[in-house]
């Protein structure tokens, strides 16, 4: 009684098709009206000028059915919120009521007929449920043939990744490995090398230092030789002139000579520095007491070379 069957003559054939159905299962307009009188339920087209005039908030419906040529889908609300029932997404699609009508004007705009359900639906699991909680919909649903080619392109990439795995057989990966290991013991060696080489400079600087306190006096503060700044080179210079010019004078005491300058007994380079002192710059000064601080550790490794 609900639905318009085709005209069958008296050999079993179907002769005159129904407009009201076809063989992919589509039904008309008519045969789901007559199909939801049967619950008490009535379809109204939203867009009529009858529907128009009563200005319903369409948040204030439950339900409005939706065809485009041979689709239908249903816009229904489900506890509080509303939901786009569309069997081409790959799941239920959460509507916000304040883009309920701005969805239903762009139906409209598609071609979409719209229908509005009138009468009480009936009860359903899903609306028990939602009458207790909201839902929130983090992703929005994407079309099945939308999903189906992103999971074919997704398996494409796959056995094209696979191919060349197997292509190489990890050689690349091993190749790789092996270049940062030899980054790795690369860096190492030349760290070994700098710190070898500042160890050889600080220990050359100490005996450096080492071989020139012992031409000046005990109660001389020992400062490391790596941090020595300039004035306390300046003062060393000054406290080894003083010992070596009274050193000279001692000699000259015991030899009767003459304090003349070219009677005096040949003295290293530190004595002439003592003689030129007053002419001699600062930085000269300088220059002149690490040179006479290296030739003594040199005079010093020869002694004890021999």
């Amino acid at each position: 009684p609900i639905f318009f069957s085709p005209k069958i003559d008296s050999s079993g054939k179907i002769s005159q098709p129904s407009g009201n159905m076809d063989d992919s299962g589509f039904f008309s307009i008519q045969v789901i009206s007559n199909a939801l009188k049967v619950w008490g339920l009535e379809l109204i087209l939203f867009n009529s000028p009858e529907y128009q005039r009563l200005r319903i908030d369409p948040i204030n419906e439950r339900s409005f059915i939706c065809n485009y040529k041979e689709h239908w889908f249903t816009v229904r609300k489900l506890g509080k919120q509303w939901f786009n029932l569309n069997s081409l997404l790959t799941g239920p699609e959460l509507i916000s009521d304040t883009y309920l009508a701005l969805f239903l004007a762009q139906l409209q705009q598609e071609g979409y007929s719209i229908f509005v359900v009138k009468g009480d639906l009936p009860d359903c699991e899903a609306d028990q449920l939602l009458q207790m909680i909201r839902v929130q919909q983090m992703h929005r649903p994407k079309l099945i043939g939308e999903e189906l080619a992103q999971l074919k392109e997704q398996r494409v990439h796959k056995t094209d990744l696979e191919r060349v795995l197997e292509a190489n057989d990890g050689s690349g990966m091993l190749d790789e490995d092996e270049e940062d290991l030899q980054r790795a013991l690369a860096l190492s060696r030349q760290e070994i090398d700098m710190e070898d080489e500042e160890a050889d400079l600080r220990r050359a600087i100490q005996l450096s230092m080492q071989g020139s306190s012992r031409n000046i006096s005990q109660d001389i503060p020992q400062t490391s030789g790596t941090n020595l700044t300039s004035e306390e080179l300046r003062k060393r210079r000054e406290q080894q002139q003083q010992q070596q010019q009274q050193q000279q004078q001692q000699q000259e005491d015991l030899s009767g000579q003459s304090s003349h300058p070219c009677e005096r007994p040949a003295t290293s380079s530190g004595a002439l520095g003592s003689d030129l002192g007053d002419a001699m710059s600062e930085e000269d000064m300088l220059q002149a007491a690490v040179t006479m601080s290296l030739e003594t550790v040199k005079n010093d490794l020869k002694t004890e070379g021999k």
